[in-house]
């Protein structure tokens, strides 16, 4: 207790005794973190008024702020006394201290660099990365954020996104939709094939190049598979799938073909009395 009260008092002492120092520092770290605040806001601007990548604008404005607030903290503590050289020291004894209990942290910091440098995906772009998907909201420094179809903010770790598989369902204008119809085997396939193609060709969102594939692909236990699968923009992919699963069954059943359900038959003997 005694111990605890020397440097208590001793504490109390140096800011009576430097009281305009400690005044000073106190308003150096106030008009300090404001002018973090405004030189983030002013690089966001100007990024996106020199028209650079979305992606990259967040993630630079954060490193300003930080940089900024480094070099606040390095002049608080410069004016109550501290030497700078003993600051210096003390941030690279702090830093190796740091690293090697945050190694997770510093995973994610590194990961993030690396997806702006190889820029598997953009702003925007609907992605399943780390096992989770949704569309690209914010690459930070730590984490990429995501919303999901049903508009949640879900918040990935970057380690775990760059250290996993990124399928990015818009990284080419095009897409394949790719569709299994099946009929029964009593109906003729020329009359379903001929229908299937008159009505993905009927719709203006379907490429003609690639030319869209139908053919039989597999004859199943209770019906003949036929494959439909049209090339659309990226885009476009969810409406023509949907609209498609309708036009289809449609127009299948008015051709006076069947779409058949799973069906097994049963054979009962009767024994011999």
């Amino acid at each position: 207790m005694e111990q605890t009260q020397q440097l208590l008092d001793a504490a109390w002492n140096m800011v009576v005794n430097n009281y305009l120092d400690v005044v000073a520092a106190l308003v150096i770290f106030a008009v300090g973190r404001i002018f973090a605040g405004w030189a983030r806001k002013l690089t966001r601007k100007a990024l996106e008024r020199g028209n650079v990548d979305a992606t990259l604008v967040p993630f630079l404005a954060k490193l300003v702020y930080y940089a900024v607030l480094a070099v606040v903290v390095i002049a608080v503590l410069n004016r109550v006394g501290v030497a700078t050289t003993s600051v210096v020291a003390i941030f690279g004894a702090a830093g190796l201290a740091v690293g090697l209990a945050m190694q997770n942290t510093l995973a994610n910091f590194a990961s993030g660099v690396m997806l702006l440098l190889f820029r598997p995906f953009k702003l925007g772009d609907y992605v399943d990365a780390g096992g989770t998907a949704g569309t690209v909201m914010e690459i930070g420094i730590f984490s990429t954020t995501l919303k999901s179809p049903d508009n949640i903010k879900i918040t990935v770790p970057n380690s775990q996104v760059y250290g996993a598989t990124i399928s990015n369902y818009n990284g080419y204008e095009t897409r394949r939709v790719d569709l299994v119809m099946g009929i029964s085997y009593d109906d003729d396939i020329q009359t379903a094939i001929d229908t299937i193609r008159s009505i993905v060709t009927a719709d203006e969102r379907v490429l003609a190049d690639p030319e869209p594939q139908i053919a039989v692909s597999n004859l199943g236990d209770s019906s003949v598979d036929i494959v439909v699968r049209p090339w659309v923009n990226a885009a476009d992919y969810w409406a023509l799938r949907f609209d498609l699963n309708r036009k289809l069954k449609e127009g299948l059943e008015g051709a006076g073909c069947s779409i058949p359900y799973p069906q097994r038959d049963v054979h009962m003997y009767q024994p011999a009395n």
